[in-house]
């Protein structure tokens, strides 16, 4: 609960362009790591100024994500380590928001403008920035995660490159709700696999935050999907955002793979994972060209033998655990590839925003919580008892606000992680 005599995040007494001394934030700190609704605390802190080619970004609204779950825990490994010199952590890997002030240098954005940011940052020092990929670059982070200033505060700083133009269309909490795990299945699908018309994809999860921008971006290709979901309410859900079909994972409870099975117990697992191969291409009139992984250690085995050969198995995450064990003979002997991914660079962030201002792929919604929500939300988050993704108001008075133009809006759904 907050503090006695703190404000709300909405009340900021100055105007773009300068910044007040002190600000509200959710702040985790060393010595608290464990549950969330107790790791995460109000507290007071001093509002960073902005330093060469940094923003300041008030921010409106802000996305909930489990690797603030991981940060309130201190597992499995602690963010501390990531950024050394502070004590605090103040978390949030999404947002939407108004460029506060800018530092020396920064010469696209101004006060006053509306923003959505991504979460990957590297020094401009590293020459992998200038040619290759800021993603490969050693200091490349993940900002509100391994770095502090996040989006659960009343300001945050950022590198001036994580700014994208805000989608008009939207409004602050579903504006900020999207860009860790769109971006993220924008780079695993359009640039590492190179999706195109006509392939055929399997998604794992595909009704949670990554899956349900998976299965948009098959739909926005031409490519042709199938989804793996828990319920029908969930398959019903992926239909809508163009699947040609769904799988209920339930039904195929045994392919899943739990580690040190005998060889009797993965002989019958690999029986089930057969007749789960038949049935996606049941749907899909053929095995599946790309594989969207990022359940790891319970599918990855099923993954890597129903796609066909020649073809790719991308993951980005292990839910289920990131010790992978499966047969590698299905990998060499049909020369079929695996690809990791991990979030995505700026350029490719932007051109995934594209899509969301033309109304060609939506955020997909479930709650807004209140400001005092924070913690509550990342335990809910811990607890599995969440159905979708959550957006926090910060700045935002009330749910609705900033929308600038007509068009669709996020899709309102109750969906599963």
């Amino acid at each position: 609960m907050p503090s006695a005599g703190l404000r709300t995040a909405a009340e900021i007494q100055v105007e773009p362009g300068t910044l007040p001394q002190r600000m509200t934030a959710w702040v985790i700190r060393e010595e608290r790591f464990g549950e969330p609704i107790d790791a995460f605390q109000l507290e007071e802190i001093a509002v960073p100024e902005p330093g060469a080619l940094e923003v300041v970004v008030r921010v409106m609204a802000a996305g909930v994500n489990y690797n603030n779950v991981w940060a309130a825990l201190g597992k499995p490994v602690s963010v501390f380590r990531s950024h050394p010199d502070e004590d605090h952590h103040i978390g949030g890997s999404d947002a939407s928001g108004i460029v506060w002030k800018v530092g020396p240098g920064v010469t696209r954005w101004k006060p006053g403008d509306e923003v959505v940011i991504h979460c990957n940052q590297a020094s401009y020092e590293d020459p992998e920035v200038h040619g290759l990929d800021p993603m490969a670059a050693p200091s490349q982070k993940i900002w509100g995660y391994e770095t502090s200033w996040g989006s659960f505060a009343e300001f945050t700083r950022v590198q001036a490159q994580q700014l994208i133009e805000k989608p008009g269309a939207l409004s602050w909490e579903e504006a900020a709700s999207y860009g860790l795990v769109y971006f993220t299945a924008y780079r695993m699908l359009i640039d590492q696999c190179e999706l195109q018309a006509g392939h055929k994809v399997l998604i794992w999860g595909a009704a949670g935050g990554l899956g349900v921008f998976a299965t948009q971006l098959c739909a926005a290709a031409g490519a042709q999907c199938v989804g793996v979901v828990s319920s029908e309410e969930k398959g019903e859900l992926v239909t809508k955002l163009g699947a040609k079909g769904y799988i209920n994972r339930n039904d195929f409870a045994g392919m899943m793979r739990k580690g040190g099975e005998s060889p009797a117990e993965e002989k019958e697992r690999f029986g089930v994972a057969r007749q789960f191969g038949k049935a996606v291409k049941e749907i899909l009139g053929d095995a599946p060209d790309i594989v969207f992984e990022h359940v790891g250690k319970a599918t990855f085995p099923t993954s890597v033998f129903v796609v066909k050969p020649f073809g790719k198995v991308v993951i980005c995450a292990g839910t289920t655990g990131f010790d992978l064990d499966f047969d590698v003979r299905y990998l060499w002997m049909r020369q079929k590839q695996i690809i990791g991914s991990h979030f995505a660079n700026a350029y490719q962030c932007h051109k995934a925003n594209e899509l969301i201002e033309q109304g060609v792929i939506r955020p997909v919604l479930w709650r807004t919580m209140g400001f005092d929500g924070v913690a509550k939300a990342h335990q809910l988050m811990r607890d599995n008892e969440h159905l979708g993704k959550i957006s926090i108001l910060v700045g935002a008075e009330t749910e609705g606000l900033g929308r600038t133009e007509d068009g669709p809006g996020a899709i309102m759904a109750e969906v599963g992680a």
